[in-house]
């Protein structure tokens, strides 16, 4: 899994250390690792995150919880959570319950446990009802990225950095100035999908993100865009012009 954002919460440095060298072998990316209630926040406003790993005692506090409840009380900024404790009453439990974490592993921990409930929680929170799926490969869509499974591997696309996407027979490829992934799914059902501030259809094979537009040129029917690539612009579409303030 590439490009995912983990926030560590865990106060023995030892356990710490152990947990970030399992992730970092994952290829997950590390956000940054708390010690504490506040080092959690600072680096939650700091950061961007995908997930965070929670340790629910946090210098013999149950501070992981209070920080979960944070988390849950993030209007626009909401972030899915796994527990990861050696706490065992039922009481503790009961309460971290409450804050609906998408894991709750006990330790000593198993490292595809682990990976698994990761790799799992992502796929949940960032699918919600925008997933679809084909045969060898996923695609998930969230406000602000795509995460695209090809085999084992979860990908983080951000959607800002997509060009344009195609039509290839049944297929549609995201083009990004880096990568070109292909998944199957119609381009009107990606179209509904995606910000339409951002993303505008310029002919019936083609959907641009029209901050990456540098030239167009109605009367050869063509959009050119950032890293030499091009796409058509139909008739029926040309209204596109009318998103710019043109200058003459």
């Amino acid at each position: 899994m590439e490009n995912i954002n983990v926030l560590v919460v865990e106060d023995k440095p030892e356990q710490s250390t152990k947990l970030v060298e399992i992730l970092k072998e994952n290829n997950f990316t590390i956000s940054g690792t708390a010690t504490s209630f506040r080092e959690a926040v600072d680096i939650f406003y700091a950061q961007n995150i995908d997930i965070a790993i929670i340790d629910i005692f946090l210098n013999g506090r149950p501070d992981g919880i209070a920080f979960a409840e944070f988390i849950d009380a993030q209007p626009n900024g909401l972030k899915p959570f796994i527990f990861l404790t050696s706490a065992t009453s039922r009481e503790i439990f009961n309460r971290a319950k409450l804050t609906k974490p998408y894991g709750y592993i006990v330790k000593p921990f198993n490292e595809l446990e682990l990976i698994y409930a990761i790799e799992n929680t992502i796929e949940k929170f960032y699918g919600q009802e925008d997933s679809f799926s084909a045969e060898d490969e996923n695609t998930i869509i969230s406000d602000d990225n795509l995460f695209i499974k090809k085999g084992k591997a979860l990908k983080k696309v951000n959607v800002d950095d997509i060009i344009l996407i195609e039509v290839e027979e049944k297929y549609c490829n995201i083009i990004t100035e880096k990568e070109k992934f292909v998944i199957l799914i119609s381009l009107v059902k990606i179209l509904d999908l995606l910000d339409t501030t951002k993303f505008y259809r310029t002919h019936r094979n083609f959907i641009v993100n029209i901050r990456k537009i540098e030239e167009i040129i109605p009367q050869d029917n063509l959009i050119l865009l950032e890293g030499n690539h091009s796409a058509t612009l139909s008739g029926k579409y040309k209204d596109i012009i009318n998103k710019f303030r043109t200058l003459k």
